[in-house]
C-alpha cells in the first residue's frame, strides 16, 4: 500500500503544477484575476493569446501523460505485488486530475481538469481520444459552449468504453468518476448557460449571428 499512497501523492503534486499559473507568474499576471477567473487553457488563451494558451494546454495535458506512463513504473517506492498495476495507474490518473483542479501550490484554486484529463485518456488508451475529441468539436461547433463540449465529451467517453470494453470495470469506473467530476467542476458554467450568461466561442459557433 506504500507504493499506491506515495505514487498517488506524487501524481497529485505533479497535477498541482498548473501551466497557466506558472507561465502567468513569468509574465507577471495571475490568470485567476482575468477573464472567467479559471486557471485553465481556455481562459489563458482568451486573455493572453493563442501561443500562451497552447503552451498551457501542452503543459497541463503533458503532466497527465507523465502521471500515467511513468509514475506507476517508477523504481521508487518498490513495486508492491499486492497492488494491481491497473488500479495503481488509474489512481495516479485520478490524482493528477485532482491536483490540477485543487493545486496545493496555488491555494487550491486551479483549472477544471479537462486538458489534464485529455492527457490521461490519451496515455491510458489512445483510441479513447477519438470519441472524446469528436464529441468536443461537434458540441462546440453546434453550441459555441466550451464547458458544454467538455461535459458531453466526457459522456461520450463513458458511452464508448461501455460499448467497446464493457468487461473492463476499472476503466469504466474511472471514466464515469471523471465525467461526474468534470460536471462538478463546470457547475458554474451550467448555471450561466441556464441564465443565458455563458460565453460562447463566436468564431467556432456555426449558428452565431452573421450580423454580429
Amino acid at each position: 500500500m506504500l507504493e499506491l499512497g506515495v505514487k498517488s501523492l506524487l501524481a497529485y503534486f505533479i497535477g498541482a503544477l498548473l501551466g497557466s499559473l506558472i507561465l502567468g507568474r513569468l509574465r507577471g499576471v495571475d490568470i485567476r484575476r482575468l477573464g472567467s477567473g479559471n486557471a485553465g487553457a481556455t481562459n489563458a488563451m482568451r486573455t493572453q493569446g493563442k501561443l500562451f494558451g497552447l503552451a498551457v494546454l501542452l503543459i497541463d495535458a503533458g503532466k497527465g501523460v507523465f502521471a500515467v506512463l511513468y509514475l506507476p513504473g517508477a523504481p521508487w517506492p518498490a513495486a508492491d505485488p499486492a497492488v494491481s498495476r491497473e488500479w495503481l495507474t488509474l489512481a495516479c490518473a485520478l490524482a493528477v486530475i485532482l491536483g490540477h483542479v485543487y493545486p496545493v501550490w496555488f491555494s487550491f484554486r486551479g483549472g477544471k481538469g479537462v486538458a489534464t484529463m485529455i492527457g490521461v485518456i490519451g496515455a491510458l488508451e489512445p483510441r479513447l481520444l477519438l470519441p472524446v475529441c469528436t464529441a468536443w468539436i461537434m458540441v462546440l461547433l453546434l453550441t459555441g459552449y466550451v464547458g458544454l463540449a467538455s461535459m458531453l465529451a466526457g459522456a461520450a467517453l463513458v458511452a464508448f468504453v461501455y460499448v467497446v470494453e464493457p468487461a473492463n470495470q476499472p476503466l469504466l469506473a474511472f471514466c464515469f468518476a471523471v465525467e461526474l467530476f468534470v460536471i462538478y467542476t463546470h457547475r458554474a458554467n451550467i448555471a450561466r448557460m441556464v441564465s443565458g450568461q455563458e460565453h460562447r466561442v463566436q468564431k467556432l459557433w456555426l449558428f452565431r449571428s452573421r450580423t454580429a
